[in-house]
């Protein structure tokens, strides 16, 4: 990308939000269900003569994302009704929010937030052939959504902002943001300018549905709004879809603007004043928050672990706790505690990395620290620690069992292994006589065989000791 230009970028995030019922009805809040159609009323249908009424749990929930990203919790909230016409609105309007939202302001991983509401989401159209088919199950569930200040100027800050948010709502709870799923919703405003200034007209870019799509989205949209400027081209407001297949932005519709919904107050509903409901206070609703991602990755760095080290296990609700587990078994061990870290991110990401299976679906954390203090104490050689370790992640099981069973356990008294170092010794004559006219290597080299002569059940450094106490005999 030429210096000259200067990309500007704004989200919008929706997530669907995890509550027993839909946003304004009695309807179960179950968007997957698998017949179609099944969680459906006459309210979420739009039929004549009903009315809404709000559901209490999803506003706690959207204001306590809001006290986690220290924005702002209005007093005086409503909801407004967004007028377009699709099949999958009922309406052929969308309950939201417009000048009265729930949160302003804020900030998530030095982005600034613009606002945080409320909304109902609209039903899931599927297309076969030449028919189109409404599944009604989605519509009316509680939709947050996020929108950022236009501040971000890289794709790759986008991508570690909406994986950021993600996680916050996990970690309280409120959504489980899938994104394959389609409970969390990501699209990019971008706009690019060669005087430092965002563009009058920008693009928005739906239908993304991974966080490497996310960066890889905004990558080609911005080289193709600096290649439209390079021919002197106009870059025309619209809406586009990201084509994961042909890796590429598409146009999809001309952009509108704020006027074309046709915004006004929501009369079926009653005005909100936050300050009336107790627990919606800023001190009750900060009570209910659990440790969140920023505060538990600098518990990490406190306990030593290494910065890149901290995000990994901090990055998934699944992995933290999992570790704050073996935190709990080895806290009075720091050094078995660094063991655990080093074969977490290291032997254990990479095994369900390439196996695709769920993550410690199997191990659980006092194997893992039962293991680590094997190792700590050396009744286990990191070969034999690596052996056990394949079995817990992939049948489970007890760490002890499985070190005796496949006779793991390291050898360490120097009277049992004497025998066997006198053996290699006597067995590798070349390699003893260039340890003994000064080749150090050659000392490495004889542990080795040591080791595989024990099986790998020899401690390594007790080996070491005999092999100088026994060559230096001459």
């Amino acid at each position: 990308m030429s210096a000259s230009y200067r990309p500007t970028i704004g989200l919008e995030i929706h997530a669907e939000l995890k509550t027993r019922t839909k946003m304004f009805c009695d309807s179960r809040n179950d968007p997957e269900a698998e017949k179609p159609n099944s969680n459906i009323c006459p309210i979420c249908l739009a039929h004549p003569g009903t009315l809404p009424t709000i559901n209490k749990e999803a506003v706690r929930q959207v204001l306590r994302v809001g006290t986690a990203l220290g924005g702002t919790l209005a007093d005086y909230a409503e909801f407004d009704r967004k007028s377009y016409f699709y099949p999958d609105i009922p309406k052929g309007y969308q309950i939201s929010q417009y000048e009265h939202p729930l949160v302003a302001g804020g900030s998530l991983n030095g982005v600034a937030i613009t606002r945080v509401h409320l909304e109902e989401d609209t039903a899931r159209s599927t297309h076969e052939g030449e028919q189109s088919l409404v599944d009604f199950n989605r519509a009316g569930v509680p939709l947050m959504e996020l929108v950022t200040e236009p501040v971000i100027h890289d794709a790759a800050t986008a991508g570690e902002f909406a994986r950021e948010l993600q996680l916050l709502l996990r970690t309280l709870g409120a959504s489980d943001a899938n994104l394959e799923k389609g409970e969390m919703r990501i699209e990019a405003n971008v706009s690019v300018s060669n005087s430092g200034a965002p563009s009058a007209d920008y693009v928005e870019v739906k239908n993304i549905n991974s966080f490497r799509s996310v960066e890889r989205a905004i990558a080609y949209e911005i080289e193709r709004q600096i290649a439209l400027l390079e021919k002197g081209e106009r870059v025309v407001k619209a809406t586009r879809g990201w084509d994961e297949g042909k890796q590429q932005t598409f146009h999809q519709r001309f952009k509108e603007g704020s006027a074309d919904y046709r915004y006004f107050p929501e009369p079926d509903l009653p005005k909100l004043v936050l300050s009336e409901v107790a627990e919606f206070s800023r001190e009750a609703l900060a009570a209910t928050l659990p440790e969140l991602p920023w505060e538990r990755r600098e518990r990490y760095l406190a306990l030593g672990v290494k910065p890149e080290d901290a995000v990994f296990l901090g990055s998934t609700s699944v992995r933290a706790n999992f570790f704050d587990s073996v935190i709990r078994e080895l806290g009075d061990v720091p050094a078995a505690l660094a063991l655990a870290v080093n074969y977490i991110t290291s032997d254990i990401a990479g095994f369900y990395a390439k196996s695709g299976a769920p993550e410690y679906e199997r191990i659980t954390p006092s194997a893992l620290a039962t293991l680590m203090r094997m190792l700590h104490e050396n009744k286990l050689s990191s070969r034999g620690a690596k052996e056990a370790l394949q079995v817990l992640v992939e049948e489970g099981g007890e760490a002890e069992a499985i070190v005796k069973a496949k006779g793991l356990l390291q050898v360490s008294d120097p009277e049992a292994l004497r025998t066997l170092v006198q053996e290699v010794i006597a067995g590798n004559s070349e390699a003893v006589e260039e340890y003994r006219k000064g080749k150090e290597a050659s000392l490495q080299f004889l542990v080795g065989k040591s080791m595989q002569a024990s099986k790998g059940a020899g401690n390594p450094g007790v080996l070491k000791e005999l092999l100088v106490e026994e060559l230096a005999k001459g």
